[in-house]
C-alpha cells in the first residue's frame, strides 16, 4: 500500500502463496481484501498492515473479492465454479452458492447489500439473496463466456459483458433483459454504469470503447484511438471522463459529453492491466505488468508518481475512500 500523496510505501502485505488477482477497500477505508491463485481471500488491518483473516475454502483459484457496502460481508468467486460469502468479524464462510457450471470470473454486491450477482464461464449470470443464499434468478442470453458484471446505481439493472460481443442489460425485480447492446465486432472485456445510472460503458477486444444510454438503449459514441485490445473502462466520479486502458500500453481519458480525447496517458513499455479514478477524480491510478503504478493528474495529463514494486506484476489497484492510501 502506498500513500498518494507522497508515492511512499506504507507496507508490503505478504501471505499469499500465488499471485494476487483483485483487491478492494472496504467502503470505510480501514480493511482490504486480497484474491489470490493460492485459492484463498485475505483480509487486512489498513492502518497496520496485519493480516486480520485468512478465508479458506475455495478448491481453485480466486478470481474475484468485493466486501458489502456495510463492510459486514465479503463475497468471493472462483474458479471452482463457486462464490462464498464469508463474515468479515468471525472469518467464518456464511454461504456456499452453487449452480455455475464452470468458472465464476466476477461478483457484485447490490448497492443495498441485499443481493450477489455472479458472472461464469458458463455463459450465465445469477443473482442470490445475501441473507438466505438462495439463488433468485439464472439470467441466461449470452452465447459466451460473461467476463464481468454491475449493477446499476440504484440497484434496479444489472449489466454483463460477454465474450459474444455483447453487453445484456436485465432488469432485477423482473429478471428479464431489458437491452443487448450490439455495436462491438469481437469480445467485450468490462462493462460500467455512470455515477447517475445513466449511460453505460463497454470495453472490447475491437479496440474501442462504446457509451451506451440506459434508458433507449443507443450507442451515444464509439471511442476510438486505441491500437489494440481494451479490457479496462471507468467512469469518473462526476461522471464527466471516462478511462480506457491495455494492450497498447496507453490509457485515453475521455470527455463523456463531446466524445473528445482530453489526454493519452503515455511513457510505459508495458501492457496496463488496471485503471481507476480517485475518489475525487483528481487522480488517475495505472497498473503495469512491468511491476509499476503511474499516478497521474487529470487535469494536466501530467504523471505525478511512479510507485515500483519488483517483486512481480501488478493485476488490480484501488483507492482507500479518502484517496489518502492506493
Amino acid at each position: 500500500m502506498w500513500e498518494t500523496a507522497t508515492g511512499q510505501c506504507r507496507s508490503v502485505l505478504e501471505g499469499h502463496s500465488n499471485w494476487v488477482s483483485a483487491v478492494v477497500f472496504s467502503l470505510d477505508g480501514q480493511l482490504v481484501a486480497s484474491a489470490s491463485y493460492d485459492s484463498t481471500v485475505r483480509v487486512w488491518e489498513t492502518a497496520t498492515g496485519q493480516c486480520r483473516s485468512v478465508l479458506e475454502g475455495h478448491s481453485e483459484g480466486v478470481s474475484a473479492v468485493m466486501f458489502s457496502p456495510d463492510g459486514q460481508l465479503v463475497a468471493s468467486a472462483s474458479y471452482d465454479s463457486t462464490v462464498r460469502v464469508w463474515e468479515t468479524a468471525t472469518g467464518q464462510c456464511r454461504s456456499v452458492l452453487e449452480g455455475h457450471s464452470e468458472g465464476v470470473s466476477a461478483v457484485m454486491f447490490s448497492p443495498d447489500g441485499q443481493l450477489v450477482a455472479s458472472a461464469s464461464y458458463d455463459s450465465t449470470v445469477r443473482v442470490w439473496e445475501t441473507a438466505t443464499g438462495q439463488c433468485r434468478s439464472v439470467l441466461e442470453g449470452h452465447s459466451g463466456g460473461v467476463s464481468t458484471v454491475v449493477f446499476s446505481p440504484n440497484g434496479q439493472l444489472v449489466a454483463s459483458a460477454s465474450y459474444d460481443s455483447t453487453v445484456r442489460v436485465w432488469e432485477t425485480a423482473t429478471e428479464q433483459c431489458r437491452s443487448v447492446l450490439e455495436g462491438h465486432s469481437e469480445e467485450v472485456s468490462a462493462v460500467v454504469f455512470s455515477p447517475d445510472g445513466q449511460l453505460v460503458a463497454s470495453a472490447s477486444y475491437d479496440s474501442t470503447v462504446r457509451v451506451w444510454e440506459t434508458a433507449t438503449e443507443q450507442c451515444r459514441s464509439v471511442l476510438e484511438g486505441h491500437s489494440e485490445e481494451v479490457s479496462a473502462v471507468v467512469f469518473s466520479p462526476d461522471g464527466q471522463l471516462v478511462a480506457s486502458a491495455f494492450y497498447d500500453s496507453t490509457v485515453r481519458v475521455w470527455e463523456t459529453a463531446t466524445e473528445q480525447c482530453r489526454s493519452v496517458l503515455e511513457g510505459h513499455l508495458e501492457e496496463v492491466s488496471a485503471v481507476v479514478f480517485s475518489p475525487d477524480g483528481q487522480l488517475v491510478a495505472l497498473a503495469f505488468y512491468d511491476s509499476t503504478v503511474r499516478v497521474w493528474e487529470t487535469a494536466t495529463g501530467q504523471c505525478r508518481s511512479v510507485l515500483e514494486d519488483q517483486s512481480s506484476s501488478i493485476y488490480h489497484i484501488a483507492f482507500s475512500l479518502d484517496g489518502r492510501t492506493l
